[in-house]
Parts: structure tokens; sequence; C-alpha cells
């Protein structure tokens, strides 16, 4: 089950350990990725912090985290090769992996009929 905030994030659970990525719609808006910055693993992170950096030939923009919790996994990949980003944003383009201080926060976020109503 995926859940999405109004910044564009959208987070898978497994267990209390969320995937985070970008949307396709950001990931659209973006245009070319060249560059993307993550955070550490073991990282404490708290809803609505900047989390990571995704930067593209318009412009560089935050990715926030959508929860409070600890990184336990970085996506290395996407280092390397940026533009797998904008290219499978809810696939290969995962960013990192958060263990969740509260997994009920999660059933709080966005559904996809809710984010998909969103005026982007």
């Amino acid at each position: 089950m995926l859940r999405f905030t109004e910044e564009h994030e959208w987070l898978r659970l497994d267990g209390d350990v969320a995937t985070v990525g970008i949307t396709a719609h950001a990931a659209e808006q973006l245009g070319d990725l060249v560059f993307v910055e993550l955070p550490k693993v073991g990282a404490a992170l708290t809803k609505g912090a900047s989390a990571a950096v995704v930067e593209s030939v318009k412009a560089a923009s935050d990715v926030y985290a959508p929860l409070d919790g600890e990184v336990t996994e970085v996506n290395d990949a996407v280092v390397d090769a940026p533009e797998t980003v904008g290219s499978d944003p809810q696939g290969a383009g995962w960013l990192y992996r958060m263990r969740l201080a509260d997994t009920a926060a999660f059933d709080a976020l966005l559904d996809e009929a809710a984010y998909a109503a969103l005026p982007k």
C-alpha cells in the first residue's frame, strides 16, 4: 500500500520500515535529474525537515521527511544514476528507507485517490 504527502513524496510500508521516494508528478516537474543527495544511514528524521536533495537542470529541490523515524538504508544506485529517479520514481528510483517512530502515522497520509485529487 502506498501513501503520499502533499509535498509529492510517496511511501511504501513493510512492517515498520517505509521506503520513500518522490512521485512521478514531482519527477516530471523537475525534469532531467543530474544530482541526488541522500541522508546518512542512522540519521534521525523529523517530519517536514529536509531529508534529501534532488537537483535537475532546472532547480534543486529538498525532499522532506514524510514522518518521524530513522534512516535504515539509502539507494546508492540513484547517486550514481540520478536519472533513475525520473525514469522509475516509484520503483528503482526510491531514495531511502526509514524505520517509522509511529507506524499509525502512516495511515494518516494521503491514499492514492486523495493524492490524485490534489491540485497540481
